[in-house]
C-alpha cells in the first residue's frame, strides 16, 4: 500500500469509529509528534559536527561534488 493509500484508509476507520477513546488516543499521538524537535535526540557530536559544517558552508569553505567525486574513483 502506498502512502496516500494509507493515510485515505486512516481516514476511513476514523469516519468509522464512534469510540472517544481512540479519537483522544490518536490526537495525542499526532499533537505528540508535532512537538518533537530531532536536533534534541541527537548525541552532542553529531550537534558538533552539523554546526561545524554549518559554518563551513557560511565561510565558503565548499567543494563541487563533481570535484569531489573525481578523486575518488
Amino acid at each position: 500500500m502506498n502512502f496516500q493509500a494509507e493515510k485515505l484508509e486512516l481516514v476511513r476507520l476514523i469516519l468509522e469509529t464512534d469510540n472517544p477513546g481512540i479519537l483522544s488516543s490518536i490526537r495525542r499521538i499526532l499533537s505528540s509528534s508535532k512537538d518533537i524537535d530531532f536536533w534534541e535526540n541527537l548525541p552532542q557530536a553529531q550537534k558538533e559536527e552539523i554546526q561545524t559544517g554549518i559554518e563551513e558552508i557560511e565561510k565558503g569553505e565548499t567543494i563541487d561534488f563533481a570535484e569531489f567525486t573525481k578523486n575518488h574513483y
